[in-house]
């Protein structure tokens, strides 16, 4: 399978390696798949005993192509799939749970699969940089923490994130830096898209993307949308949290396929940009306003390209599959508390925007993706149902650990200045 840059799909067409390697292409686009395969139909039957690494085989094999062999991309995948992923009934629909790795998110599955391949293509030492909004910074710290001949630094936007992310992000040590920067998450972004580009500082020592622009971060997060229906079986509606949308274009991915879907909701908070894109033809990036779902807040998100392409750049299509949906703070504090009494399930911010969202689409078969533990929200979660919610033991595990960040200004030139100071 080659990869070409959704900025020139007729440009450089690259191996799965290189691509993942590269991350960012040199024209600022991302990588796409040149094809995207139809499995068998019988790969979604409920009759065949698959585990979610078979799936994952089957899915990733043609875009991995010859740059892994089968039993490497079969020990990854088992490797990266070492926990569970329930799906839990919350009223007449079900809470699809991602949050059961060791960072207590969805984004353990991506960061996983990512730095299991990077020791395979890498030659020498790189740097793993990313821009995180809460989850990915520690997805990504856990995953490469102590790998050899990786130096992992993330970026978060300063008082932005919940205590607990921040304790995941600054407490890993190590190989793992985090800066704290004075700005919202488009800042860290786009500081982080400069690095990429500036051939100067990857003449040094390689950068390496580990935010869902890169394509191994991206494509095996399409693993539990097949893995779910499976399970379920078709006529599913996924009500997708989204803030960069990787997790978004990872199911539709999947659906591209074969996977058998009803449709898909873009749940979101106040950074309503592909809502509104879908609603009125416009996209319209903005700066970034901060909510309690901090995940989502995104102003321009990366992977909007790849929705795009996934329909051919054709808005009718993407909104015959896709409806977007948008819910405020006050709202999202109200369906948290509502779910909890009715239900007994606790919600954190983001799946509370999901689970609302299928109030608003009714789905004859509903799924909210869970992407988060309540646990890191309890700030949130608390003052709502009033009590703390319990902390799975990763999390317990920081609370008295004292974590450490280095302060930069929100400009290109802050990341670079540092990253030269670090490179010997």
């Amino acid at each position: 399978m080659k990869f070409h840059s959704t900025a020139n799909p007729s440009g450089a067409q690259l191996d799965f390696g290189p691509a993942v390697i590269q991350g960012l292409a040199p024209d600022k686009g991302l990588y796409f798949p040149n094809d995207i395969p139809s499995l068998d139909p019988a790969l979604w039957s409920s009759n065949n005993a698959l585990t979610p690494a078979d799936l994952g085989f089957e899915i990733l094999a043609p875009f991995v192509g010859d740059s892994l062999s089968d039993s490497t991309l079969r020990r990854i995948l088992k490797e990266t799939l070492s926990f569970d992923f329930p799906l839990v009934e919350v009223g007449d629909r079900h809470a699809l749970e991602l949050f059961h790795g060791p960072t207590c998110a969805f984004k353990d599955v991506g960061a996983r699969f990512l730095a299991r391949c990077i020791p395979e293509f890498s030659q020498g030492e790189v740097t793993v940089l990313v821009a995180t909004s809460g989850d990915t910074g520690s997805a990504v710290a856990q995953g490469f923490h102590n790998v050899k001949g990786v130096r992992v630094v993330l970026l978060y936007p300063s008082g932005r994130i919940s205590k607990a992310q921040e304790l995941q992000l600054t407490t890993v040590g190590d190989n793992v830096v985090a800066l704290e920067v004075d700005g919202a998450f488009d800042d860290c972004q786009a500081m982080v898209k400069a690095a990429f580009l500036n051939n100067s500082l990857q003449s040094i020592r390689p950068l390496v993307s580990a935010n869902s622009i890169n394509i191994a971060r991206w494509i095996p997060q399409s693993i539990y949308y097949a893995w779910t229906a499976h399970r379920l079986g078709p006529g599913l509606t996924f009500s997708v949290p989204s803030g960069n949308y990787g997790n978004l274009a990872a199911g539709l991915l999947a659906h591209k396929m074969g996977m058998p879907a009803a449709g898909f909701i873009a749940a979101t908070n106040a950074n309503n940009i592909v809502p509104h894109y879908l609603e009125t033809g416009e996209f319209k990036p903005k700066p970034s306003v901060a909510t309690i779902s901090n995940a989502m807040d995104v102003g321009d998100p990366s992977n909007f390209i790849r929705l795009k392409r996934l329909f051919g750049d054709d808005r009718e299509a993407f909104a015959r599959v896709v409806q977007g949906f948008t819910l405020n703070d006050d709202a999202t504090r109200e369906v948290i508390a509502t779910v909890h009494r009715t239900h007994g399930y606790l919600l954190d911010p983001h799946g509370a925007i999901a689970y609302a969202a299928l109030d608003a689409h009714p789905a004859e078969k509903g799924v909210f993706l869970g992407t988060a533990a309540p646990a890191k929200f309890a700030d949130v979660i608390k003052p709502v149902v009033g009590f703390e919610p319990e902390a799975p033991a990763a999390l317990a595990a920081l609370i008295d650990r004292q974590g450490q960040s280095i302060k930069i200004a929100a400009t290109p030139q802050a990341l670079e200045d540092y990253l030269r100071s670090t490179i010997n």
